[in-house]
């Protein structure tokens, strides 16, 4: 499974393709494929957005669902997800709690 993740150029919020084809503050609200059919979607998604100078570093990053939520695979795409490993009060992960 894959979404697709960037940085928007305006902020350099980490952000994620949603289904409703704008980009999400929140891994939570991204687009999850299962296909190359669907990568290809996300990709040319990812590459409109670019040529747009809307975000930068467009990658497609793998993904599990856990307990209904989506989870990356790689240490440094759930940090961007969620905030530094040793402050809980900064970051995405924070603003959630809140």
């Amino acid at each position: 499974m894959k979404v697709l993740t960037a940085n928007r150029l305006i902020d350099g919020e980490a952000v994620w393709f949603s289904p409703a084809k704008i980009w999400a503050e929140t891994i939570a609200e991204a687009e999850v494929v299962n296909d190359k059919a669907g990568e290809a979607e996300l990709e040319a998604a990812g590459k409109a957005a670019f040529a747009n100078n809307e975000v930068v570093d467009v990658e497609l990053i793998d993904v599990e669902l856990t307990d209904g939520a989506i989870r990356p695979l790689r240490l440094r795409e759930r940090i961007r997800a969620a905030g530094p490993t040793n402050r809980l009060d900064l970051g995405k992960q924070a603003r959630t709690a809140a």
